[in-house]
């Protein structure tokens, strides 16, 4: 942190301008938002407040803040007053439901690191009707290019003969990996939603709503990853 001493003397130093003007004296105003400050030629900004945000994705949107191809991304779903905010890990493009996005690099960091563990549920809607034996195969792992995927908990919620659908908890997040270990099973998706992370969930919002966390849900996922 900067003292009033060293303020002082870069000051007085001519080392400080705004908007390309020397400041010569204290007590000058700047908008952080709009002012561009500089010491010595290197640029001052401030630490943006943290944001949190839970979005309800919806089919179609891709998970980046930009598309060469100029296609629908999860950013045109949110206001440009939140500020520059990423998201945290993936969903494809035909995935569904819950999603994370926020500014706290090191937060989005250790919630998608595989050596946290934390935990995201899944409902699958899958072509057939799985037996016993897929169903095991799933909670044991399947092999995904040579690798074997981490145990998995999972849950017939209905069955049909044409689709049924499944309830998968996960603790590792390769990519497309519901779609992978269910293929792999010979039972393949045919929608995907992601209902839960991080002990959060999708309660009250429709596809395409978003809300900003409580300060409790910000605490309980940050103890999750040992960042309380």
């Amino acid at each position: 942190m900067t003292s009033r001493r060293e303020a002082d003397r870069w000051i007085s130093d001519g080392r400080v301008s705004v908007n390309g003007k020397i400041v010569d004296e204290l007590g000058v105003k700047v908008d952080e938002e709009k002012d561009i400050v500089r010491v010595d030629g290197r640029r001052i900004q401030a630490e943006p407040n943290p944001v949190y945000i839970l979005l309800n994705k919806p089919a179609g949107y891709l998970v980046t803040l930009k598309d060469p191809f100029r296609r629908a991304t999860v950013k045109s779903l949110l206001p440009a007053s939140l500020g520059r905010v990423f998201p945290v890990g993936r969903l494809d493009l035909d995935t569904e439901g819950l999603l994370l996005l926020t500014n706290d690099g090191e937060l989005a960091f250790r919630l998608s690191h595989p050596r946290f563990g934390v935990k995201k549920i899944y409902a699958a809607k899958v072509r057939g009707e799985p037996g016993r034996e897929a169903l095991r195969r799933l909670e044991r792992g399947v092999y995904l290019e040579g690798e074997k995927t981490a145990p998995a908990k999972v849950a017939l919620l209905s069955a049909g003969q044409k689709s049924s659908w499944l309830q998968l908890e996960l603790r590792e997040g390769r990519k497309r990996e519901v779609r992978e270990m269910c293929r792999a099973v010979g039972f393949p998706v045919l929608e995907l939603r992601r209902v839960e992370f991080a002990g959060l969930s999708l309660e009250g919002l429709k596809p395409g709503q978003w809300r900003r966390l409580e300060p409790g849900e910000v605490r309980r996922i940050k103890a999750l990853v040992d960042l309380a």
